[in-house]
């Protein structure tokens, strides 16, 4: 583990973190968003800009908490913890805009109401709170308990790690595998996944949406609503995304709290930013090939770390433009198969 733990130089900022969370979240389910409606495009780029500042501000509170004496071997740490956290958030970020391309597919398949979008993403974040939790702080320890007696290879003395070792052979799997399929994703059946069975197999399920419940009655029988099948498939397909995503971060940081509040900040900001882009998906048809070449430069990052280490500052401008090209690209190469889409319609 690293030498400067920001848990052991500030363990109030745990509360800190928790607390603001929690209050966000309460904010949004109990104050902003009480009842079921459709979110317009200003409310979503308010709240998008609130979760991005927040996450910024976070960010300035890490480079402040490291920063302990102002030396320039203290300044020197902040700037590495601040870049591995701003890092890890644009990984994450991004590759949670990879999730968007899912979703509006499972809402369309399952045909939900836009006005009840907005409840089945706050469920889903609710549950990505507690399993980003479990990767993070268990892939920790983990990686801690993994590593082999230090070997000579290729004249350096080398400690290799085997979890990170299989995280950058799968990340370099994943990123080419991704980039063949392109993200096409269309022709997916959202009805026979593992989170539509596992309601199946508690309850029977209604054949319409009752409003915005879980749970109806019909013929004195209580049934679960095409609602809550649509909850646990966004619950199961953030858990698949979270396979290659978490084992991403870790090659930026071996910090679980910098990981996991950076982890946390993206995902909550993905729910506004999915009312943002949802009609502007097609825009980004060229990002799936950017987070494979960013899943597979992670990948090479793992595997090379025993012998060099690629600093956060270089991680950060690789990912940054990586994704700016992608996006750039996406709008001067538009997808021809929406523009003839669009054409029918």
């Amino acid at each position: 583990m690293e030498q400067h733990n920001i848990l052991d130089l500030h363990p109030g900022l745990v509360w800190g973190f928790a607390v603001t969370v929690v209050i966000m979240l309460l904010l949004d389910l109990g104050v902003f968003n009480k009842k079921s409606h459709v979110v317009t495009s200003k409310e979503a780029t308010i709240w998008s800009v609130v979760w991005i500042s927040l996450s910024m501000i976070f960010s300035g509170v890490v480079y402040w908490v490291f920063n302990t004496d102002g030396s320039a071997g203290s300044h020197a740490v902040a700037v590495e913890k601040f870049t591995q956290y701003q890092a890890a958030y644009w990984i994450e970020k991004a590759l949670s805009v990879d999730n968007l391309f899912v979703f509006i597919l499972v809402f369309g398949f399952f045909k939900v109401p836009k006005f009840l979008h907005h409840k089945v993403l706050f469920w889903g974040i609710i549950g990505a709170l507690i399993f980003r939790a479990i990767f993070i702080f268990a892939g920790v320890e983990l990686i801690d308990l993994t590593y082999l007696p230090e070997m000579n290879i290729f004249g350096h003395a080398v400690r290799i790690n085997v979890v990170m070792t299989l995280f950058g052979l799968f990340l370099i799997y994943a990123g080419i595998k991704s980039w063949g399929d392109g993200g096409d994703d269309d022709d997916e059946d959202y009805s026979d996944t593992a989170g539509a069975k596992l309601i199946k197999s508690f309850w029977k399920v209604s054949d319409n949406y009752d409003g915005d419940k879980f749970f109806t009655v019909q013929n004195g029988i209580r049934m679960a609503t095409p609602l809550l099948v649509v909850v646990a498939v966004i619950e199961f397909t953030d858990v698949l995304f979270a396979v290659d995503s978490i084992p991403a971060i870790f090659a930026i940081s071996n910090d679980p709290f910098i990981l996991y509040t950076s982890n946390i900040f993206a995902i909550l900001g993905l729910r506004s930013l999915y009312f943002l882009l949802a009609n502007f998906i097609h825009m980004f048809s060229k990002l799936p090939y950017g987070l494979a070449i960013i899943l597979a430069f992670i990948g090479v990052k793992m595997l090379i770390a025993p012998w060099y280490h690629i600093s956060s500052p270089i991680s950060l401008g690789i990912v940054g433009g990586v994704l700016v090209i992608s996006v750039l690209l996406s709008i001067i190469f538009p997808d021809k198969k929406e523009d003839e889409k669009e054409t029918t319609e």
